[in-house]
């Protein structure tokens, strides 16, 4: 195997613990302060979709309508897993007024499965894209319009649930059965 290939499985497990760790405690939520890693993404992203795509030294025609199909694909799906993956965080109003936040090993689960599957499309997708008359470079780009959608939609759904909570609304994340 590659070292470009094996790296990242020696390096996966061990972040992949270190996250599981870090989340299991409760951290404070300031629901006015969710836009900004949005605000920060939705532009680069974009950024990066338009020189890849429309710069003067793109190496590749504009997209038609097929990629930019494929990029609607990827931003829905990951508004939905985005949706998901907030409505698995527990948000709890403590007695002082403020909000805590703990994410479930459900969301994170669905983001290792989901790298995961990236990782084994990638190379299936660049192995058969032209046969399968897809655009290659659209399918690399909604992976990041994926990761797009899934940040904005979790960040909307924490500010929703966030919001009831503080009117005085319980918390209706999803369980998981025990």
């Amino acid at each position: 195997m590659p070292p470009e290939k094996l790296i990242p499985l020696l390096v996966f497990p061990v972040v992949l613990i270190l996250v599981l760790l870090k989340n299991r405690r409760k951290r404070p939520l300031k629901p006015q302060f969710l836009w900004i890693m949005p605000a920060i993404v939705v532009p680069l992203i974009g950024l990066g979709i338009w020189g890849s795509t429309y710069s003067p030294r793109a190496v590749h025609a504009p997209f038609g309508p097929d990629a930019w199909a494929v990029l609607a694909l990827g931003a829905v799906l990951g508004g939905v897993a985005g949706w998901y993956r907030g409505k698995t965080v527990t948000i709890e109003k403590e007695p002082d007024g403020s909000l805590m936040a703990q994410a479930s090993p459900l969301g994170l689960i669905l983001l290792v499965g989901l790298f995961a599957g990236r990782a084994a499309l990638r190379d299936l997708i660049e192995t058969h894209a032209a046969a399968w008359h897809l655009n290659a470079l659209a399918v690399t780009d909604a992976f990041l319009v994926f990761a797009m959608g899934l940040i904005v939609m979790q960040r909307v759904e924490m500010y929703i649930r966030a919001k009831r909570v503080l009117a005085g609304g319980t918390d209706s994340h999803v369980e998981v059965a025990a």
